[in-house]
């Protein structure tokens, strides 16, 4: 699936982080493909944010449930130290949070260098205004409009003036970036979003 022409649509990447872990494999196969462009897959190490979930080589066995192609979302401090590990579960996007690692553009490379959509993802404090030196490696921008490792919380509003700067600024620039929001949004605030 090429999801990189498709700049000014909207596309549904769910996440499976409220899921059961124990029927996590039906659930996922009862997802509908015709409508899912990607699956969301939160990993967290405990030390980025404070819960941990799932890894690798569970990852590997859900895609035995799936033909949605993933997009995995790394919570997780240094992922310099396990990337090849993520890259090796062939998602369709790879995330890693900018303010987890000191040399973003490095793993983003790497990332791409290894055949899959690299994302970089932001935390509610960090000005977006941060990553437009480094857009340019990245196909996908990832915007926390929820504070990272929790699920359940509510929108944080000033998230939509950051989409709507980065929005502009990839606009103005000219820049195949997608713009992808986590965290919060429900049927009241969709359309806001």
């Amino acid at each position: 699936m090429m999801l990189k022409n498709l700049t000014d649509t909207i596309l549904l990447s769910p996440s499976i982080i409220a899921t059961d872990l124990s029927c996590l494999g039906s659930v996922v196969s009862s997802f509908d493909s015709s409508c899912i462009h990607l699956l969301h897959i939160d990993v967290m190490d405990g030390n980025f944010v404070p819960n941990i979930t799932i890894g690798p080589g569970y990852i590997q066995n859900l895609q035995q449930h799936t033909d949605i192609p993933l997009d995995i979302h790394l919570m997780i401090q240094k992922p310099e130290l396990s990337l090849q590990s993520y890259i090796d579960c062939k998602p369709y996007c790879l995330t890693i949070h900018f303010e987890s690692t000191q040399q973003p553009v490095r793993l983003l490379q790497f990332i791409k260098n290894s055949g899959i959509q690299a994302g970089v993802s932001i935390n509610p404090a960090t000005p977006v205004e941060q990553l437009y030196d480094i857009l340019e490696y990245t196909d996908m921008i990832l915007i926390m409009s929820v504070e990272p490792g929790f699920y359940g919380q509510k929108f944080i509003p000033s998230s939509l003036k950051k989409i709507e700067k980065l929005n502009t600024f990839i606009h103005t620039n000219n820049l195949p970036v997608i713009i992808e929001v986590d965290g919060g949004i429900n049927e009241d605030n969709i359309a806001d979003v």
